[in-house]
């Protein structure tokens, strides 16, 4: 009877799930986007604070994180990629921060570890009606690295990495209802 019991129990859990699907959770009538180029609106020269004293930049990024994003919601597959004219939504932003800063440091001061963190400025619009859906002012995807030691990472390597974190969060803003 026991061993019923526990049957019984355990076909009833896997049979009703944890509740988490992939499928989207945007309103039906949202089917295509358009992923407009990111702009990079950093400006190198602006003095931030006494630790950091100027933004990073690497020419070309901007290009790096729409590719990214593009086909990161290709990999989703709850939305399509369109133009401008035939698209439900579009997906506007800026890079607005590159910053890369020691966070964890030896005895003698020595960074050991890295974080790289990418923030955008981005907006979703309805097309048809310019409604916007949601903005997001300083939306971030980063990453760490240490460019020594047993887990060595290039720092090319850890922006791109930054890079795939930013568009898979950006597709997880856009379909999910978290």
């Amino acid at each position: 009877m026991k061993k019923i019991l526990v049957a019984v129990a355990i076909l009833t859990f896997t049979a009703c799930g944890c509740g988490y699907t992939t499928k989207s959770l945007l309103p039906s009538n949202y089917k295509t986007i358009y992923v407009g180029n990111f702009k990079n609106a950093i400006k190198i020269t602006a003095e931030q604070s006494n630790e950091r004293m100027y933004r990073g930049y690497r020419p070309g990024m901007e290009i790096k994180i729409t590719k990214a994003v593009i086909d990161k919601y290709l990999i989703d597959g709850n939305l399509r990629i369109d133009s401008p004219g035939s698209a439900d939504l579009i997906l506007s932003a800026e890079l607005i921060d590159f910053n890369r800063g020691g966070i964890i440091y030896d005895t003698n001061d020595n960074v050991e570890e890295y974080r790289i963190k990418l923030v955008v400025s981005m907006e979703l619009t309805e097309a048809k009606t310019g409604k916007t859906v949601w903005k997001e002012p300083g939306f971030a995807g980063e990453t760490t690295y240490r460019p020594s030691g047993g887990l060595e990472m290039s720092e090319n390597a850890a922006i791109d990495a930054a890079i795939a974190d930013l568009a898979k969060r950006i597709v997880e803003r856009t379909v999910e209802a978290w």
